[in-house]
């Protein structure tokens, strides 16, 4: 691989037009210069094309590509289909690039033709990037880490031929944890992945986010279509994964023991209770 590879860094836009600006001066401030950046308008209907103009006219390594809402997978494959580099950047529209990430994280890729994936630590931010609330890191380097947690973040730098390998990311995950079931069909295959140990990401906490929605409604969905689609890796593993589904189980009903068991609750048990049976005899 050169020594200086083109990435190009793919960003999905819907409904976040007023955070695309913060998000692309992050990549024009990167120290690694040999880029390009796809901004992926995913049928939003705010002001996304005029902020995705501006950008183009301000950098030729800006380009814009407008297509029908399909949702995040959708947009992100038609980002990379379109794209010339070698190494693939996915970075949502809200969240912000480390100056350095692209010069800390592409050489690991260049030197060690095992790796798939490169990721990094990250720190979690409200409103101003200044305003960090937690810290994530994280370790490993096979699929079987991945297996019941995706540690990896979602912008996690890849080789491209490793999503030329999968088909892409998958179009039917439209609720979240693409990128878990993306990475776990890169590294199912022998490929490896690698952390580097510095905080180089900065993701937006935000009320109304995706995750947030995929978090309150579709996790069970999720996790069920994954194991499924990777039932193979799931079934070697038996032991592994009958434990993890007894530790939910345990996990859920300490949680709902607790709820029986705290004062709100049995205050609202007995409030209810003329309602009831006012119920039964009407």
């Amino acid at each position: 691989m050169l020594e200086k590879p083109l990435v190009s860094i793919i960003v999905p836009c819907y409904k976040q037009a007023h955070f695309l600006s913060e998000t692309l001066h992050s990549v024009l401030d990167q120290t690694y210069d040999n880029w390009e950046c796809i901004i992926v308008n995913d049928g939003s209907p705010d002001n996304t094309e005029e902020v995705a103009t501006k950008w183009c006219e301000k950098d030729n390594r800006f380009k814009y590509l407008k297509k029908t809402n399909g949702g995040l997978s959708s947009a992100r494959n038609a980002g990379i289909t379109i794209s010339s580099g070698a190494l693939i950047l996915p970075l949502d529209s809200d969240d912000i690039l480390n100056s350095n990430y692209l010069r800390r994280l592409v050489p690991e890729l260049i030197h060690d033709d095992a790796l798939a994936i490169v990721s990094c630590y990250r720190e979690f931010f409200r409103d101003k990037k200044e305003n960090i609330f937690y810290q994530e890191k994280a370790s490993g380097s096979t699929y079987h880490h991945l297996m019941y947690e995706n540690i990896m973040m979602p912008s996690s730098l890849f080789r491209k031929k490793c999503w030329e390998e999968v088909g892409g990311y998958d179009e039917e995950m439209k609720f979240g944890f693409e990128d878990w079931e993306f990475w776990i069909s890169i590294t199912k295959r022998g490929w490896k992945y690698k952390f580097v140990e510095e905080f180089l990401f900065y993701y937006r906490k935000s009320k109304n986010s995706m995750l947030i929605d995929t978090l309150k409604n579709h996790v069970e969905n999720n996790i069920e279509y994954v194991f499924k689609k990777h039932k193979e890796i799931y079934i070697e593993h038996y032991d592994m994964t009958l434990f993890y589904f007894i530790f939910l189980i345990k996990r859920h009903r300490s949680s709902e023991m607790k709820i029986k068991n705290s004062l709100e609750y049995k205050i609202a048990k007995i409030i209810a209770k003329p309602i009831r049976f006012l119920k039964s005899i009407f």
